[in-house]
């Protein structure tokens, strides 16, 4: 037996188990671009308005900070590689957290030694975490350049395009393998997986905003050569090769790594904790804050502060977007609602937000089964506690949790966006409630995974996780293709207000929406209350 038999068998294995989920994320990031690309050819059909909107866009650091410098040419093909550059960070973070969801949380359950004890090599569930994934990378890049042939765009182009997003992947389903080798937590392992990621694209935009002497950072990450590839204006290819070198290289450090551990320990030595539990942990909501604090902390600094900060300083550029393009302009009132440029920017910048802070809700509600799964949820109950006050404790974050999330949003949008205006007391307050106004729809979204949790706990992930998904191709897609109003009136995101405007707040659709997210919370307590537990 050598150090990779049974690999084969773990991938199907991986694939049997993300059978919902992992075709699920592959086909959003494939329409994506696709979707974007669909809306911008109509909305910009020649050449001289794409570099128009290329130049109003480029014109703002901060989006030069996400994005990259603009192309060299205004192709459509180039203008859709630029302007969906996030995700290529979101396929590196999607990547590391399912590389580290099949290697490091499995020996963190204790399941990796369980599959030890068979015919299965040291290696085996390492190199079929980083295969699946890569794999599943390689796929999306060719849906990604399929979809964006489909769109009358050059093919090599496309299939540079489609490379970039899937190298993305593959390189950080390596750094994901290689993190998930230095700590005993899967808690851990992700902080540090996507403190680099951050790190490289930190970086990266440094050294596109700054230039100059600093320009060098451009160039400093191997996530900035996957930038860098120019799809449609250069079509580095070589680039490939190097990724490629780099990402294999990092694999073969993690396999010698884990060579060297221990199953179930990490190459970094724990932190010891205290004698006694804190007195925080005395109470099931004390339990629920130590398990979730790390995630609102995350979501509350990725979105809230970044988002809040990118969202503010563009809304005063909003206006030269929109000038003179009526199907921009409409598409922009209908996330946004019916007002001045830069209202109608926030209104759907914050909508989109929403959208994302729903996700962190789904994975929040979620807790209860990751526990139930790992049967750490019997001794808690088997201690007194209640099923409803243990279940609570996890509400609150998943219900009060998002709610901060936008608020901090909302918060930083208008002081930056006030600053800009010289209006700071007044856009601050004007933009939280804009942002707030979106909860309903995000609490629809938990209430229906509660829901599943308590009826259907083994799909309640598949459940959370599809309703996102067509929230995301309704709200973002759906507007782009111009699907009727019936279509888009399936997501609860479409019945919420469009704030900040002058207009009067309807409050109608939030109460209904309020009311149906109640009644599914309800429905999955009363059904977690009768069932049994585990249903593993």
């Amino acid at each position: 037996m050598t150090s990779l038999t049974g690999t084969g068998t773990l991938i199907r294995l991986i694939l049997r188990r993300d059978r919902v989920l992992m075709p699920i994320w592959m086909l959003c990031m494939a329409l994506l671009p696709v979707g974007l690309a669909s809306g911008t050819a109509s909305l910009y059909p020649t050449d001289a308005g794409r570099q128009g909107y290329i130049d109003s866009l480029a014109s703002s650091p901060l989006l030069v900070l996400f994005y990259g410098p603009k192309p060299a040419e205004p192709s459509l093909g180039a203008l859709i590689f630029w302007r969906s550059a996030t995700g290529i960070v979101i396929m590196g973070l999607i990547a590391l957290l399912v590389v580290i969801r099949h290697t490091r949380v499995e020996e963190e359950a204790g399941r990796r030694e369980l599959l030890g004890s068979t015919v299965v090599g040291r290696h085996a569930a390492l190199a079929a975490a980083v295969l699946t994934v890569s794999g599943a990378s390689l796929v999306v890049g060719v849906l990604v350049a399929l979809g964006m042939i489909s769109q009358q765009t050059p093919a090599p182009g496309a299939f540079a395009m489609g490379l970039a997003w899937a190298f993305a992947g593959i390189l950080y389903a390596a750094i994901g393998a290689l993190a998930a080798q230095l700590t005993t937590g899967a808690g851990a392992a992700r902080g540090i997986a996507g403190a680099l990621l951050g790190l490289d694209f930190l970086l990266r935009g440094t050294g596109d905003v700054a230039g100059g002497g600093l320009s060098w950072l451009s160039w400093s990450t191997p996530l900035s050569w996957v930038y860098q590839v120019h799809a449609y204006t250069g079509d580095r290819w070589w680039l490939f090769a190097l990724t490629t070198a780099v990402a294999l290289a990092l694999v073969l450090v993690a396999l010698r790594l884990s060579a060297a551990r221990d199953v179930g320990a990490g190459l970094l030595p724990p932190r010891l904790g205290p004698a006694q539990a804190s007195a925080t942990l005395r109470s099931p909501l004390g339990l629920a804050w130590r398990l979730h604090r790390g995630s609102l902390i995350g979501w509350t600094i990725g979105l809230g502060v970044i988002g809040g900060v990118l969202f503010g300083g563009v809304a005063k550029t909003a206006s030269s977007l929109l000038e003179g393009n009526g199907q921009l302009t409409e598409i922009m009132e209908r996330l946004g609602g019916k007002s001045v440029a830069s209202d109608i920017f926030i209104g759907g910048s914050l909508g989109i937000g929403a959208i994302a802070v729903a996700a962190y809700a789904v994975s929040a509600a979620l807790r209860m089964r990751t526990e139930e799964a790992a049967l750490r949820s019997e001794p808690v109950l088997a201690a007194g506690v209640g099923r409803l006050r243990w279940a609570a404790g996890h509400l609150v974050f998943a219900l009060l949790g998002p709610t901060v999330v936008m608020a901090v949003t909302g918060l930083f949008a208008g002081l930056v966006y006030g600053a800009s205006t010289g209006e700071v007391g007044r856009q601050v307050v004007r933009v939280v409630g804009a942002a707030l106004v979106q909860m309903p729809a995000v609490w629809v979204l938990t209430g229906l995974t509660v829901a599943a949790y308590g009826l259907l706990p083994r799909l309640s992930p598949a459940v959370g996780w599809a309703a996102l998904a067509a929230c995301v191709l309704l709200g973002q897609v759906g507007a782009a293709l111009n699907l009727g109003q019936s279509v888009l009136d399936l997501s609860p995101f479409s019945h919420i207000p469009h704030l900040p405007g002058p207009a009067a707040v309807p409050l109608t659709p939030l109460i209904i929406l309020t009311a149906i997210a109640a009644a599914l919370t309800a429905l999955g307590l009363t059904a977690l209350r009768r069932r049994d537990i585990p249903v593993t």
